[in-house]
């Protein structure tokens, strides 16, 4: 897979991370002590100098009162609309992955997130759950390792699962090629 390479951090969803922090009048203490990060780990965020688990951009987006997605959520558009691979913006995502949103906001029945994981990446160290929707995990590209509550599953291309996202869940990388899936979520709970 060849998709664009990334800086350390992804400017975009720092300036939205920053941006949605000043409207809401918090200060960078506020939001840290509410994520329980340190100030100096959220500025680097915010400057696209720094990533972060799924699980610390979760509790980031709680402490300014949005969706996971609001980060990285573009200008939504009626009608039809292409994506193109190379346009996608993608986000830094737990340790050697990255994600794009393919469904615009507001897309209120679905929500597709389409995910690469680089060797040995994952979704972060800790399992996650996000509402209680229903999740299909595709496998595009690779074999990837599903974590889901205390069962593992190793997964190849073409293979898929289905799970509540409330059930505690990681995905890792385990091999020596990048692995691609795709996440679907109904309702959107991201």
């Amino acid at each position: 897979m060849t998709e664009p390479a990334l800086a350390n951090g992804t400017p975009e969803l720092g300036e939205r991370l920053r941006a949605i922090r000043l409207l809401r009048r918090l200060t960078l203490r506020d939001v840290a002590q509410a994520a329980g990060v340190s100030e100096s780990f959220v500025s680097r965020l915010e400057r696209g100098r720094s990533s972060a688990s799924v699980a610390t951009l979760q509790r980031l987006a709680a402490a300014v009162g949005i969706e996971i997605s609001d980060l990285f959520a573009g200008e939504s558009q009626s009608g039809p609309r292409v994506l193109r691979r190379q346009e996608r913006q993608l986000l830094e995502w737990g340790h050697l992955g990255r994600k794009a949103l393919l469904t615009p906001k507001p897309f209120h029945s679905l929500e597709v997130v389409a995910a690469a994981f680089d060797p040995g990446g994952s979704t972060g160290d800790e399992p996650y759950t996000h509402g209680d929707s229903e999740e299909l995990l595709l496998v595009l590209a690779g074999r990837v390792h599903v974590q889901l509550g205390s069962e593992l599953l190793d997964l190849e291309s073409g293979d898929s699962v289905n799970y509540r996202s409330s059930t505690p869940h990681r995905v890792s990388n385990p091999c020596d090629e990048t692995a691609e899936v795709l996440f679907v979520i109904s309702p959107p709970s991201y």
